[in-house]
């Protein structure tokens, strides 16, 4: 009788990475790739058109349409039979707790061994999840807060309101007094939520926040074309 086979998908919106896994993974005989998304939202549509569902997902973070902390918590809710390994680049603690929170099974680097790769999703399919050491490491410092939920920027309230207002004047050249004005709050106030920001997005200085702002879609690149 022959063994059967983990069915699988790949999401990730880089091509190359995808399809360097896809050649490796297809060279296994006990798992069957049986489809590759390009984001997020490719492979949702995938699901809710119900054709083969897989095993495992392996789910990049970052991806354009849906990224992957959203995918990850739309599948645990619909799909709960799905296993998911958070499949990036990003390895701060933050990241991984949210992943497990979100409902992943387990977390793998993207330089992460062609080995260990194959041996995670053999032992999240035999044992229903696979955490290393730094993963573990990661959830027992959060123990001491079971109930805290911790956020990445993936998430869509990662940012508040009220700091999406105050790095969109920020990024249309309003000072801080100027801020404070428009949104009715004190100077003082404008300062902490803009170095809440710079933590958050990990950014060094205001070019940062623009930057970050531009990439995330939260200001609109043509209206700033005429502020610069």
């Amino acid at each position: 009788m022959s063994e059967k086979k983990i069915k699988l998908i790949i999401a990730d919106d880089e091509i190359l990475f995808r399809q360097g896994l896809l050649f490796l993974l297809r060279r296994e005989s006990n798992i069957d790739v049986i489809f590759d998304a390009n984001n997020g939202k490719e492979l949702l549509e995938y699901l809710d058109h119900k054709y083969v569902f897989p095993d495992i997902i392996l789910m990049d973070l970052n991806m354009p349409e849906t990224n992957g902390v959203e995918a990850t918590k739309k599948i645990h809710e619909l799909y709960p039979q799905i296993k998911i390994v958070a499949l990036t680049s990003y390895n701060t603690k933050p990241f991984i707790v949210n992943m497990i929170q979100s409902g992943a099974c387990a977390f793998l680097k993207k330089n992460t061994a062609p080995p260990d790769f194959v041996k995670t999703i053999s032992e999240v399919q035999e044992k229903g999840f696979f955490y290393h050491s730094e993963v573990m490491e990661a959830l027992h410092q959060t123990l001491s807060e079971p109930k805290k939920k911790v956020l990445s920027m993936f998430d869509e309230n990662y940012i508040s309101k009220r700091e999406k207002e105050v790095l969109e004047l920020i990024c249309r050249q309003y000072s801080t007094a100027e801020i404070a004005g428009k949104l009715f709050i004190s100077p003082r106030t404008v300062e902490g939520h803009r170095n809440n920001l710079l933590l958050k997005t990990e950014s060094k200085n205001t070019a940062g926040l623009v930057v970050y702002a531009i990439q995330n879609h939260i200001v609109d690149l043509e209206y700033l074309k005429d502020k610069f």
